[in-house]
């Protein structure tokens, strides 16, 4: 069930049914030269929408914006604080338990480490604040590590790749423009640097050139199925 199409009745419904939702978080964050700046937000929520096909669970509207640390230098990026993201956050979720909602599934399209680490430091607070939530939080790159490794022909694929530019055509095949350079990341370990763009030109992380819109649909079947294995594990979790 996506949330900004039912209805006050449709929502009351809907909780007979479940008590879960997905809470999609993207990014507008560079993606190459050849995908749209909105591509892990498109992810997500396409991911968590495939899911509700397949079980029973609502899904959140998603949030757009991220915290981009490595690729606050390029073109297009927009960033937020962790600050911020952890207070977005949390008011959702509470917001969302506050409805009825008891589990909650925060699905980040977006893979940044300090993204990441905001989500669960504020997952972690929600767990004593929300006596009855069950909470988990992951990012896409998990789903496809767990579910697509036979397929993903890249080592070490994670951004604006194989991966996503797969599902991208498959997604949103006219956002596409053509394709982009193999390219890794080269910072200099745990020195922080200004000129971010200077290590990582491009904004790949990956070879785009082995993607294809099969290989898509087949990432996202398999992701799919994925979540709704952890959905169903989070609805049954207890730790007594």
């Amino acid at each position: 069930m996506l949330l900004e199409q039912i209805t006050m009745p449709a929502y009351v419904q809907g909780l007979k049914r479940t008590r879960t939702i997905v809470i999609p978080f993207g990014s507008v964050e560079e993606h190459g030269r050849h995908l749209p700046l909105g591509t892990d937000t498109v992810h997500a929520f396409e991911l968590a929408r495939e899911a509700s096909r397949r079980h029973p669970l609502f899904v959140a509207p998603p949030l757009w914006y991220g915290l981009c640390r490595s690729t606050s230098r390029h073109p297009g990026t927009v960033s937020i604080s962790s600050t911020c993201l952890r207070l977005l956050a949390k008011e959702v979720v509470i917001s969302f338990y506050g409805q009825g909602l008891r589990n909650f599934i925060l699905l980040s399209g977006h893979a940044g480490g300090t993204h990441m680490s905001a989500l669960a430091d504020c997952s972690e607070e929600l767990l004593s604040l929300l006596p009855e939530s069950r909470l988990a939080v992951l990012t896409v790159l998990d789903l496809t590590a767990k579910a697509c490794r036979d397929i993903v022909e890249t080592p070490g694929d994670s951004h604006a790749g194989e991966v996503e530019t797969s599902l991208m055509l498959f997604l949103r095949p006219d956002h596409v423009c053509g394709t982009s350079p193999e390219e890794y990341p080269s910072f200099p370990g745990p020195i922080l640097v200004r000129d971010k763009k200077r290590y990582w030109p491009g904004g790949v992380w990956g070879d785009p050139s082995k993607a294809s819109l099969e290989k898509g649909r087949t990432v996202l079947e398999r992701e799919a199925d994925a979540l709704v294995e952890l959905v169903r594990t989070l609805e049954t979790f207890t730790e007594e």
